[in-house]
């Protein structure tokens, strides 16, 4: 499992119920294809808002009861109507997309939460339709696992996202903790860095034991696919840790092993999502 953007739908999963693999794959490839128009390529940000816009319209198209004739959009509109699937959040995806063409800053960490809300939350929320569970304390729920997961992200990518001209790192942190985008630019891996990092890891940690008892009231196929999810972020949570932060260098990726150590976990995760780890 890739934490990643929108890695973490469940399209490929054999824990998916057949019957909303449709959906989720509509929905997944809208998510995709628009992520990739704002970060992607060598449009300029004018072609990029432009663009984004056009998936705005088409989402009215649908709204409006007519049918689009682009496939990607004639798929989603077919499944929207099927399973009654809120437009909101999609619209709320393509307002985060679109702030990525122009905002590479975020100067609190409030800030970033909110954009959070709007890149990662939807996601949840649209499963959680999905699967029935809609209900305001999942939706609460939902909203910390993924916003955690988007944090997790950010702080496994801080290298990557810097080669972008971009920090998602909240500017008052890196003031606080005495590290410049300078240093971040050129790797330096240092006790400020690494106070820093694990200042956000912790948050981040903190914000998915928040909603991680979400996993073991979902039932079923679902409530192990998020069983799934959470220890997966928190493993690279953990292995961020072993390297001491040094994501210049050191990219946590997850592999075979680790399969292997988040089904044992799953099994074994209690309603803070922690769980005691496997001997090394």
């Amino acid at each position: 499992m890739s934490i990643d953007h929108y890695e973490n739908f469940p399209v490929a999963s054999i824990l998916l119920p057949a019957g909303l693999r449709a959906p989720v794959e509509a929905i997944y490839r809208f998510a995709r294809s628009a992520d990739d128009i704002a970060d992607e390529g060598d449009a300029t940000p004018s072609e990029r808002l432009l663009a984004l816009k056009a998936y705005s319209e088409q989402l009215d198209v649908i709204e409006s009861g007519a049918m689009p004739q682009q496939p990607l959009f004639c798929e989603l509109a077919t499944c929207i109507r099927q399973f009654n699937i809120p437009l909101q959040p999609l619209r709320d995806l393509l307002s985060a997309f679109s702030q990525d063409v122009n905002t590479l800053r975020y100067e609190r960490y409030h800030d970033l939460l909110d954009y959070c809300s709007r890149s990662a939350n939807p996601v949840g929320r649209l499963m959680l339709h999905l699967y029935g569970a809609g209900n305001e304390p999942n939706i609460a729920a939902s909203d910390a696992i993924c916003s955690a997961l988007q944090l997790i992200n950010f702080w496994q990518d801080v290298a990557v996202d810097a080669t972008k001209g971009r920090t998602y790192l909240p500017q008052e942190d890196l003031r606080r903790f005495g590290v410049d985008e300078e240093q971040i630019r050129l790797g330096i891996c240092d006790d400020n860095w690494r106070a820093l990092m694990q200042f956000e890891a912790d948050r981040a940690r903190s914000l998915m034991q928040t909603g991680s008892a979400l996993a073991l009231r979902l039932p079923g196929r679902v409530g192990w696919e998020l069983r799934l999810v959470v220890q997966g972020g928190l493993r690279i949570l953990e292995m961020l840790e072993a390297a001491r932060f040094d994501v210049f260098l050191h990219r946590p990726v997850l592999g075979k092993l680790d399969w292997v150590r988040l089904a044992w976990r799953a099994v074994r995760m209690p309603a803070n999502g922690l769980a005691l780890p496997l001997a090394n």
